[in-house]
């Protein structure tokens, strides 16, 4: 346990310092092939829309175990040749299932365009990390998005793959990378998903329940420290949180409202086509720029006392 708690540590410090280098293929590249693979295969056995439904439980059973017992297997293999490789090995792999670094460079990233002025490059910017239109929006849409996307991802790019890491090393954390990747690729309620994808979005909901709901908790805390409205924040969360359409999402992103004291969701264009989102938190004053920095700052403090708490669960588990 003890060994486990400084591989996750060592892990965290490496994506905050290094993120993920462009020169090293990240797993998830390897986990898109092998879906893109799986559904040519899946379309080709099973040919009719009703078949589909059944077939989608394939994903999950072939990819998620695959990538448990892959790890599983590779590690084992290391830790024959010298237990230090496969020390380093394993806390390399769990960085690559974090995204601290990447995230915070995103969002603030879009704040330094917006702050300069480039609207043009800073709605590039968001288009390259949302799936709405952005050709058209302005300051405060372009902010809202950046927010918005920053406060979600808390959750499934952070606080999950610690969460796991902490029960299971790296072999559940890539697991759990998978389950996520599975949904962002095939997790759609579109006429080409209903079927094949609800499996893999179903599997996503559950394995992100409880730590959407101990980020939950971390944020209140965090806000508290932050001198942010900390109260607030848990009264939108208590009321707003189930109002968004993922059954996790909405407890950062209501959270991230109520203590900056601006409303996120509304109205979003995708390909055209407006879709209409459940607004969250209360619009005491319009959303700027600084509001990304914020919550940037947030996400990092959500996922240090995160870690401070998955570290401290581990130690526990050692004494007792």
């Amino acid at each position: 346990m003890l060994e486990r708690a400084c591989i996750i540590l060592t892990a965290y410090i490496i994506d905050r310092v290094i993120g993920d280098p462009r020169w090293i293929t990240h797993p998830v590249v390897y986990m898109g092939r092998v879906i893109t693979w799986l559904e040519a295969k899946i379309r080709m056995f099973f040919p009719r829309e009703e078949q589909l439904k059944q077939a989608g439980i394939l994903f999950p059973i072939i990819l998620v175990g695959g990538s448990f017992l892959c790890m599983w297997g590779l590690l084992t293999l290391l830790h024959l040749i010298h237990p230090w490789l496969a020390w380093v090995a394993e806390a390399w792999f769990i960085s690559t299932t974090i995204a601290t670094k990447g995230l915070a460079e995103a969002g603030m990233g879009i704040y330094r365009l917006l702050k300069q002025g480039k609207m043009e490059e800073a709605r590039h910017a968001l288009s390259m990390i949302v799936g709405r239109d952005t050709e058209s929006l302005n300051e405060q849409e372009v902010s809202r998005g950046a927010v918005e996307t920053v406060a979600e991802n808390i959750v499934d790019a952070i606080l999950s793959p610690l969460f796991y890491a902490a029960i299971g090393g790296a072999p559940l954390a890539m697991a759990y990378r998978a389950v996520n990747t599975l949904d962002s690729m095939i997790g759609y309620k579109n006429e080409k998903y209903r079927n094949l994808g609800w499996a893999s979005a179903r599997f996503d909901d559950l394995a992100n329940y409880i730590p959407a709901r101990l980020a939950a908790l971390t944020l209140v805390f965090v806000s508290w420290v932050m001198r942010l409205d900390s109260r607030n924040c848990a009264i939108i969360i208590l009321r707003d949180a189930r109002r968004h359409p993922s059954p996790n999402s909405g407890f950062t992103e209501a959270g991230v409202a109520g203590a900056l004291g601006i409303q996120l969701g509304g109205t979003n264009y995708y390909q055209g086509i407006p879709s209409h989102r459940a607004k969250m938190g209360e619009a005491h004053r319009p959303i700027e720029p600084n509001d990304i920095k914020e919550t940037v700052d947030i996400m990092k403090w959500v996922s240090f006392f995160f870690l401070l708490l998955c570290l401290l669960s581990i130690l526990t588990l050692e004494w007792i």
